[in-house]
């Protein structure tokens, strides 16, 4: 039926709990033809149970009810990393369409353009932050199905996302150019951090959240429990990565690491006297005992690499971030022959695949000799024949 300027229809859909058949006008359809492709997959709906009440909710409001409704469950840095690319990327683009008119074509075109132009002046997205908007909304519109019924099925589901792109770390240092660099750097009062990033392949925000309750030197191991990060300028403690601990085991060089900063932090409690901020039993602290912030370490780190190559300009050592620190040790355990599954449990993968997803370079180049290897094992072998 048209009614104004649109076109309308009626449905009957039966009340699951009373069992009436009640009548549903749904409206505001341009053409006749769309408004009976509507009614026809709405009767479709109806007879499977599935048919969902016309709700004009915007994805713009559902988005800030949802994000609210999980701000406690969801980690601090996560949350505000959600709500960045919300208001970044996905608000700005569909942020005005009521919630059910969202269709697959909807979302699949919201990738496109963020691939195309989504980025800074009108740059394009990496596939990596597009991907990241993807996991947003099928989260979100999968509650919006199962926990909130306002949609009959998700168009994220059937939306064509694009295509994941396994970034494997850059050419980082040899063993060599980071005993350089270490050696270089020790007496600087953060150097322990730098060490122990790089013989324990933690992240920086977990290092960060080590307290000395959970370092045992006797034992030669420490225990990840979480992670540390600054949001909106303040400090936030949480979970680990993967939301779970683990125990990560020294060698005899690091435990003296260890020996010396903790010596080392005792001496600038007792010269700070009264002053001393210290109360949370950090590993890693200011001289005046207040824990370190993460930027102050990812910006030291290039500094100390500038100043390294400034002193041994025959030799440089390569750009590299601070979390390069983790691929080195891990690049390390995997070409000397440390199985995966036991890589991935000192990085703190949730599952090995991760490892060999991320590492598949390095899986390949120790793959490379595995012939050889086996030959050479086979040809030792001293036998009958």
């Amino acid at each position: 039926m048209k009614r104004g300027t649109t076109w309308s229809y009626v449905i009957r859909v039966r009340d699951p709990e009373t069992g009436e058949s009640k009548p549903r006008w749904v409206g505001g359809f341009v053409t006749e033809d769309d408004a009976k492709a509507a009614r026809d997959e709405a009767r479709v709906k109806a007879r499977r149970g599935e048919y969902v009440d016309r709700n004009t909710i915007t994805v713009r409001e559902y988005l800030d009810e949802w994000i609210e409704a999980h701000a406690v469950e969801i980690k601090p840095k996560t949350l505000a990393d959600y709500r960045h690319m919300i208001n970044r990327y996905i608000k700005p683009n569909i942020g005005i369409l009521r919630l059910q008119a969202v269709r697959a074509s909807t979302i699949t075109k919201l990738y496109r353009d963020l691939m195309a132009r989504g980025g800074k002046n009108g740059r394009p997205l990496s596939s990596r932050t597009v991907d990241y908007v993807h996991a947003i909304l099928r989260k979100a519109f999968r509650d919006a199905v199962n926990v909130d019924e306002l949609l009959s099925s998700s168009p994220v589901e059937k939306a064509k996302r694009p295509r994941r792109e396994i970034k494997e770390p850059g050419t980082v240092w040899t063993t060599d150019q980071l005993k350089a660099f270490l050696r270089y750097s020790r007496d600087h009062r953060l150097w322990p951090f730098f060490h122990l990033a790089a013989y324990t392949g933690a992240r920086r925000g977990e290092l960060l959240h080590l307290r000395w309750s959970d370092v045992d030197l006797d034992a030669k191991q420490l225990v990840i429990r979480g992670s540390a990060s600054f949001i909106d300028g303040a400090r936030v403690e949480g979970t680990t990565k993967s939301g779970r601990k683990r125990i990560v085991s020294l060698d005899d060089g690091t435990i003296t690491v260890l020996r010396n900063q903790h010596k080392m932090q005792a001496a600038d409690k007792l010269k700070v006297g009264p002053e001393w901020r210290g109360g949370g039993d950090y590993v890693f602290t200011t001289g005046w005992g207040e824990p370190v912030h993460p930027d102050t370490l990812s910006s030291l780190f290039p500094i100390l690499i500038k100043r390294y190559n400034e002193t041994y300009p025959d030799h440089p050592l390569p750009h590299a971030r601070l979390h390069d620190l983790r691929h080195i040790h891990a690049t390390t355990l995997l070409l000397a022959g440390v199985p995966v599954h036991v890589v991935a449990a000192r990085l703190g993968h949730a599952d090995p695949s991760i490892t060999l997803r991320v590492y598949a370079h390095v899986i390949r180049a120790a793959e490379a000799s595995a012939a050889e290897v086996f030959a050479k094992s086979i040809n030792d072998q001293k036998g009958w024949c």
